[in-house]
């Protein structure tokens, strides 16, 4: 299967493509019935419950709740949700006091107080992190002149910790050939408010490229100037010549910065869907039964050829139980929609639709909350 994004033609995994053929829904489904599809693989959705939820967290994956919302109300006529794409840690504090019915995240909740505070909130039950909505990071850039570009972890962490300086650097020339690279001071862009994408972008550059600055949801490089939500930041690159920064591909695109290729160790490797996709399928989870929790080092310290390692999966963090009946089946009946036939569209908005195996076990999950 191939799918039109911006003008350029993506060739998703296998996996994915066996899951959208797999998908389908029932435009004609009343609320509070079941849909299915006529195709005997895809998934009852249990329709019913509040009509109206409520969700907040991540900006990375904005485009795809828009993209999950259409399906569900296709699904489920009748219903809405309103997601407040304010970042991964808006999106947890605001779970963790009860504002909102699940909460966004890049990254997932941390063990000790975090995890306690939300576990708190379900009624003295764990919460639990589901992976639903795959994006590669770029390393987006405007440089007047350098069309094309590759990095390497360790030169990555060099620039964003300001160690590297000057796009002409000798770091970023050896990896460049005979690329002229001009005399112009690099400025970083970081993300400025808490955030999951600079959390795993840390994460990458430790695992992969000895960065000793530390991760979490602030950037902790020392340098550059901060702006806030993905928005800002590709924005921000867009206006500025020499400027870098990490966001999510669908902001890159939208913003039309160049994207940095990265070379693990066996050769530069563009960012796509298919180079992501072969990342994906390398993911392990470390959580414990429901709580999907993803292992991404072996991502981020992959030299698999043609793997993009830079990601970020966005958990939607729920209750496993201590919902009231309608939320808690309205909140089933969304996930279950966005796991499936939300998928549909992803790609056309800059993400990675979900290999099977992590569809099923997501599916599962959903199907247990109470």
């Amino acid at each position: 299967m191939k799918i039109q994004r911006h003008g350029a033609v993506l060739g998703l995994v296998a996996a994915s493509a066996l899951l959208l053929s797999a998908c389908g829904s029932d435009n004609n489904a009343p609320a509070g019935g079941t849909n299915t599809s006529s195709n005997a693989a895809s998934v009852p959705v249990e329709c019913g419950g509040k009509t109206k939820l409520n969700a907040e967290g991540s900006s990375a994956q904005k485009n795809a709740v828009d993209a999950f919302v259409q399906a569900y109300q296709a699904a489920c006529p009748g219903v809405d949700l309103a997601y407040n794409p304010s970042g991964s840690g808006a999106g947890v504090k605001n779970f963790n006091a009860g504002q909102v019915d699940f909460g966004g995240s890049d990254s997932a909740l941390k063990e000790g107080a975090e995890a306690e505070a939300a576990a708190k909130r379900c009624q003295s039950n764990p919460a639990w992190n589901l992976p639903l909505v795959f994006g590669p990071v770029a390393i987006g850039y405007k440089v007047s002149g350098v069309d094309s570009l590759v990095l390497d972890a360790k030169t990555t962490a060099a620039i964003f910790s300001g160690a590297v300086k000057k796009w002409n650097d000798p770091a970023i020339k050896a990896l460049n050939g005979s690329a002229t690279l001009p005399d112009k001071d690099i400025a970083v862009i970081y993300r400025s408010d808490e955030s999951g994408t600079t959390d795993n972008f840390q994460k990458y550059l430790k695992v992969a490229g000895g960065w000793t600055k530390g991760d979490g949801k602030q950037f902790k490089g020392g340098v550059g100037e901060g702006k806030e939500k993905s928005a800002g930041v590709a924005q921000a690159v867009g206006s500025i010549d020499g400027a870098i920064t990490y966001v999510e591909w669908s902001f890159a695109q939208d913003n039309k910065l160049s994207i940095a290729k990265i070379d693990s160790g066996a050769g530069a490797v563009e960012l796509n869907a298919e180079s992501a996709g072969k990342a994906i399928d390398e993911a392990k989870i470390k959580g414990q039964g429901n709580d999907l929790v993803l292992d991404l080092d072996s991502i981020y310290g992959s030299k698999a050829a043609g793997a993009y390692p830079l990601l970020l999966a966005t958990y939607e963090i729920v209750c496993s139980k201590g919902y009231d009946a309608d939320t808690a089946k309205a909140v089933k009946a969304f996930l279950t929609v966005a796991a499936t036939t939300g998928q549909a569209q992803l790609a056309d908005a800059g993400y990675v639709p979900l290999p099977k195996a992590f569809q099923d076990k997501l599916l599962t999950a959903v199907k247990a909350i109470a």
